[in-house]
């Protein structure tokens, strides 16, 4: 648990550590990180990377005093209050409970892990009441579009939301695939439906809250990987809306969109990684008096969805001891979806939320041992554990 110092106008600084310094800890963590520092008392102490000259070179461009190829050794030595984890999905589980047995917070980088079960395990090693807590990278449901327009579907101001439609439509060429661990379970922990379109379908679930039932079908259609490229779905919310879900690598126009058909209007935001209040659009229905339409389309003080929106919040969770947003059950149900959407696209059969448990072969593992979809090897079963 995060203490302060006994004197209230000096707070002590938020020691925060970054494991990982690839392109996403350099590209959006660490910028995140700076911003904050700038108005409040938070400092890195240590970078972790396996690659030593990767994380001395990390640590030189960015001022940061201590560079480490072994976690645990970074633990012990600076035992930081928050550690942000921007390394592969196959690593996240070992290191995220590393983190939390050694007091400190975690921020991971979505995919959270390769399975339920290793969220499960995640979870278990979190402290109660207070924390530490792990919190997943889901910055798309962050931002004042986001918050706005969550706060008039949770007042059924345009009323109830019936119909939906959630797109992630990308592209990626077989350059990007020739890399040795895209498009493989163990490595990556799924195809687009998990590494790419889970911040929309996160944002999607934000917005209308639970599901009940998924119907869904899956294609290897263009690429030569473990992993679909492609996927679809029928999503049936709590609400009573549905929903359709797309999640592509195969699509040269690339679009994220997300739009909502409600009693009253319709909702819309498109955007590509991340989106402003002017990505927004809302379309009444012709009786909707304007200066109601003009309350909707108010969506206040421009905050982007950004890393530097999430962890703004987490920050501010972190030093009240509360459990953040995007972390136990909230930040489980997208894993869950993820799940479910394989499950139903593998088997073909309706997949209720809950029914992923322990003893269902999609709990342990995103691919179920499906055949044609499971590791083809004995090795990269395993990896799977690893």
């Amino acid at each position: 648990m995060f203490v302060t110092t006994s004197n209230p106008s000096r707070p002590e600084p938020v020691r925060v550590a970054i494991v990982g310094t690839g392109g996403i800890a350099r590209g959006s963590h660490l910028p995140a990180l700076t911003s904050l520092a700038a108005g409040q008392p938070l400092e890195i102490v240590a970078a972790v990377d396996v690659d030593a000259a990767a994380v001395d070179a990390f640590c030189s461009d960015a001022g940061i005093a201590h560079a480490y190829t072994d976690l645990g050794r970074m633990l012990a030595e600076r035992r930081p209050h928050l550690v942000v984890l921007a390394t592969p999905p196959r690593f996240h589980r070992d290191q995220t409970v590393a983190a939390l047995r050694a007091g400190a917070w975690v921020w991971c980088e979505k995919p959270p892990c390769p399975s339920l079960e290793d969220f499960d395990a995640i979870e278990a090693a979190e402290g109660s009441p207070g924390g530490p807590y792990a919190a997943i990278v889901f910055q798309h449901r962050f931002g004042s579009g986001a918050r706005h327009v969550r706060g008039l579907l949770d007042a059924q101001a345009m009323g109830r939301p019936l119909v939906a439609h959630c797109q992630t439509t990308w592209y990626r060429d077989r350059a990007y695939y020739s890399v040795p661990w895209r498009g493989s379970w163990s490595s990556e922990g799924g195809g687009p439906s998990m590494g790419h379109g889970i911040h929309q379908m996160d944002l999607l679930l934000d917005l209308l809250g639970p599901w009940t039932e998924i119907r869904a079908m899956a294609g290897r259609l263009v690429h030569d990987v473990e992993t679909e490229d492609v996927s679809t779905a029928l999503v049936r919310f709590e609400n009573g809306a549905l929903a359709t879900v797309v999640n592509s690598v195969l699509s040269p126009d690339e679009v994220s969109r997300i739009r909502i058909d409600c009693e009253r209007a319709t909702v819309e935001l498109t955007h590509l990684y991340g989106h402003r209040n002017a990505d927004w659009f809302i379309t009444p229905s012709p009786e909707v008096p304007s200066e109601e339409l003009d309350a909707w389309r108010n969506f206040g003080a421009d905050v982007p969805s950004s890393h530097e929106a999430q962890l703004r919040g987490l920050l501010e969770d972190l030093r009240a001891g509360r459990r953040p947003r995007s972390s136990g059950a909230d930040g489980r149900k997208s894993l869950e979806l993820v799940a479910a959407l394989y499950k139903a696209a593998f088997t073909g059969a309706t997949v209720r939320a809950g029914e992923i448990g322990p003893g269902d072969p999609f709990y342990g593992a995103l691919h179920g041992g499906s055949p044609g979809w499971a590791p083809k090897s004995p090795a990269g079963s395993a990896a799977l554990k690893a």
